[in-house]
């Protein structure tokens, strides 16, 4: 039985190696043709400093544009093709130029500022790799990598994809999709996007809604004093849009008002006379009895209160109103 021959894509592994020759031969004709365009442009155009520095593709001057257009269109290139290479032949003397080295990757190195780092750099090509290539150049100088390999390298991948919003929205929701993906998200980090996801006010409300329905997320919620004061509030306000909403459309609200009337009697007629009748058991035990200094200021203080008091419910009596003043107010504080 014939041993099976390794291929690489349609070819064997004998026939790849002659293509890849073949090819860089053809790279390497293309780097000298690429150089030597930028060399004649060169020629025509020397580089001019700007700021103390060679200016870089898309800062020349005016002038220096024009005659660079008019030699790309006599020998059929784009104008930022010559440009290209005339700068690239400005960082790269001639007997620095390496064999093998396509002038793609002579041109990412070329923005090596320092020059002598920059001669140095491409005569060593990467730990682990015997030639340069155009990721390699790329990663020398911290650039995004067109086959990223590290963490670090795949998340700008991801960041430069997900620009676009929509895209950025629908990989966020495909992630957050995968537990042992959300599981790997700081606790801190989590909260964060939480809060992002919950500006929106229905979006808040159903997230808080089925939070609170687990007994643990509640109680250790109710366990922050604004939470829990927030909750009450928001359980009273929600009670007396009820009630208004009652009042206004309920063909029964008129009777359910009247036995409402009555209740608050009962319950005033009620406070009333547990009050007498706690006073009439308590009055009587002080016979014989001499109350210190402090003790009379504390029972004549609450006695004020209660006269105070009384003077209220009597002005609800008879107007209906059941404002307090801010002197009443106060007294009853303590103040």
């Amino acid at each position: 039985m014939p041993e099976e021959i390794e291929k690489i894509g349609s070819v064997s592994q004998h026939r790849y190696e002659q293509i890849v020759a073949e090819l860089r031969e053809v790279v390497e004709q293309q780097t000298r043709g690429s150089f030597t365009i930028g060399d004649r442009a060169l020629e025509i155009e020397p580089m001019r400093e700007r700021g103390g520095q060679h200016a870089a593709p898309g800062q020349e001057l005016f002038t220096v544009r024009e005659t660079l257009f008019r030699l790309a269109e006599d020998i059929g290139l784009a104008y930022k093709t010559v440009e290209s290479a005339r700068w690239a032949a400005s960082r790269w003397p001639k007997d620095k130029r390496q064999a093998g080295v396509s002038f793609r990757v002579h041109r990412i190195l070329g923005q090596i500022e320092d020059e002598a780092e920059r001669f140095e750099v491409i005569a060593k090509p990467p730990a682990g790799g015997t030639r340069w290539t155009v990721d390699e150049a790329n990663r020398r100088l911290g650039r995004q990598v067109e086959r990223p390999a590290s963490p670090k390298e795949k998340i700008t991948a991801i960041h430069t994809l997900a620009r676009d919003e929509e895209v950025a929205a629908a990989v966020t929701t495909d992630f957050l999709k995968r537990p042992t993906v959300a599981a790997k998200v700081p606790a801190q980090d989590k909260a964060r996007v939480v809060e992002e996801f919950t500006r929106d006010e229905g979006a808040a409300v159903t997230a808080v809604t089925g939070l609170l329905r687990r007994p643990d997320v509640a109680f250790k919620a109710m366990s922050d004093d604004t939470a829990r004061h927030q909750v009450n509030s928001a359980q009273v306000e929600r009670g007396r849009q009820a009630r208004d909403d009652f009042d206004r459309t309920s063909p029964v609200a008129p009777a359910v008002r009247h036995i409402d009337r009555t209740v608050e009697f009962l319950d005033l007629i009620t406070a009333c006379h547990s009050f007498v009748a706690a006073v009439g058991r308590v009055v009587p035990g002080l016979r014989g009895r001499t109350l210190g200094e402090d003790e009379r200021t504390i029972v004549h203080e609450n006695v004020a209160k209660m006269r105070a008091t009384l003077d209220w419910i009597e002005t609800a009596v008879d107007t209906g109103k059941v404002d307090m003043d801010d002197e009443l107010a106060r007294l009853l504080r303590g103040e």
